[in-house]
């Protein structure tokens, strides 16, 4: 055979073996799907109700997991409350370093510290939307509730804001007492009679957003909002195994069966809203808590590398 005839039949032959190649191979998916996937497969993982919501504010993706289903919130409806007390400030009602006195009729279990005070402690607003926020102070909330004029305040800001499936449900005291009366923790959770507050995923992850905007309240408020959320002092979620990004959020949680953590990854290229509910698990509740920690950092891993 001619060289020439030989170099126009290889030629030939690795064009058809290209085209070939071209024909068979598959599509690889998107980043955003792998992404995705990843955080389904932690979710089942672990057998409990899961809604899930993301969104990256500089690139608009978002992924969305039975983000739109009302769940409980249980103390994740502390946020919507925090953000009703600075629109009251804002309208002028009163002041964040206004003072109100402990009581102890007052004093509320579960957690927080205000419990464990001696009564006559006068803590400002400020104090109080600090605790209830970065230990999830039962006594904090309800002062707090008091101070707005109750649930139907939260529950109007919620409407104002087009927060469709949030609503506040009673009082922390009104919880503690309907739990104290039940055979079990897990009968009255099953009863699902005495919500700890409603909302779903997407619902709080709008907030979350708009408070990282600025345009929850006004600027100055938002950002002493989110200057609260990052004192958080609860780690075994979202945080757990973050790195790169700070994670500005807030958990509520009726362990073993919810366990809830929503929240803003902060760095200096990205931020995400992250808002992660979980609902009918009865296992335990450190491997809930861990699952929530993969899919946080899985989240954060995927922005990391393309920030």
């Amino acid at each position: 055979m001619h060289r020439r005839s030989f170099l126009s039949l290889a030629a030939c032959s690795g064009v058809a073996n290209f085209s070939l190649q071209a024909q068979t191979a598959k599509p690889q998916p998107a980043p955003l799907s792998i992404l995705q996937s990843n955080i389904e497969r932690i979710s089942r993982s672990v057998n409990a109700k899961w809604g899930i919501y993301v969104k990256c504010l500089e690139t608009g993706e978002e992924i969305a997991i039975n983000a739109d289903e009302q769940m409980e919130t249980m103390s994740v409806i502390k946020i919507p409350l925090m953000v009703e007390v600075f629109e009251q400030i804002h309208a002028g009602k009163f002041k964040l370093d206004d003072r109100i006195t402990l009581r102890n009729e007052d004093k509320l279990p579960g957690t927080g510290i205000i419990r464990s005070l001696e009564p006559g402690v006068a803590f400002t607003i400020h104090d109080l939307l600090t605790l209830m926020i970065i230990v999830s102070d039962n006594t904090a909330t309800d002062l707090l509730f008091r101070q707005v004029g109750g649930i139907d305040a939260v529950n109007a800001l919620a409407k104002a804001y087009g927060l469709k499936q949030t609503r506040a449900t009673g009082l922390a005291k009104t919880w503690f007492d309907a739990l104290r009366g039940a055979p079990s923790a897990e009968d009255f959770y099953r009863k699902g009679e005495h919500p700890f507050g409603l909302s779903s995923p997407r619902d709080i992850g709008a907030l979350l957003e708009r408070i990282k905007r600025g345009t929850a309240v006004s600027e100055q408020a938002s950002a002493d909002m989110m200057s609260i959320l990052r004192r958080q002092l609860y780690r075994t979620r979202l945080p757990k195994y973050v790195e790169g990004f700070t994670v500005a959020h807030k958990t509520g949680d009726f362990l073993p069966f919810v366990g809830n953590d929503v929240g803003v990854f902060e760095s200096r290229n990205r931020n995400v809203i992250v808002s992660v509910f979980t609902a009918a698990h009865f296992g335990s509740g450190a491997y809930l808590e861990d699952a929530i920690g993969r899919i946080g950092e899985q989240i954060a891993e995927y922005y990391l590398y393309r920030s």
